[in-house]
């Protein structure tokens, strides 16, 4: 058993810890029910929950929230909605968002699946300046999809 402000009180029979936390106005609350012999606190729980949830928001504010932003091509797209595409995406990379690349494809598209690495590639290339790739395409589809995601940052160079 410990007590109220950390002192080991020592091993208790359950009967006497509650009664010493009853005589104190406290809880008894039972912190490590894995441990041989069972470790027992005297502590006042309302405000010990009141602790863990202040750490819990306080946690909550640290997280930071990666925002992914998705841009969807085709395989077979026109050098205009590709421009424009690409475009829209070094907006979100600029504004320091994650870019999820996708490319759709339809029935007789999934025939030709290099169509779609090409334009990935073409897309790779393009914000390669302020961009880097984080996943990398998988060699074989998604269903009918092929995704890349890009994050904001240069480029590593590749060594020769």
């Amino acid at each position: 058993m410990v007590g109220e402000d950390g002192a080991q009180l020592g091993i208790v029979p359950i009967e006497e810890a509650l009664r010493a936390a009853r005589e104190k106005g406290l809880d008894l609350v039972e912190v490590a029910p894995e441990a041989r012999p069972i470790v027992c606190k005297i502590l006042d729980y309302g405000r010990y929950r009141y602790e863990q949830e202040k750490k819990a928001r306080e946690a909550k504010k640290q997280q930071h929230i990666i925002d992914i932003k998705e841009v969807k091509y085709r395989p077979n797209i026109n050098e205009h909605d590709f421009q424009t595409k690409t475009r829209r995406a070094r907006e979100f990379l600029e504004q320091g968002k994650h870019v999820k690349v996708t490319i759709m494809f339809r029935r007789r598209e999934m025939r030709r699946p290099e169509n779609g690495y090409e334009v990935l590639r073409k897309v790779r290339d393009e914000l390669a300046d302020i961009a880097r790739v984080d996943r990398e395409p998988t060699p074989e589809l998604e269903g009918r999809d092929l995704t890349m995601v890009m994050i904001p940052g240069k480029q590593k160079a590749a060594s020769q």
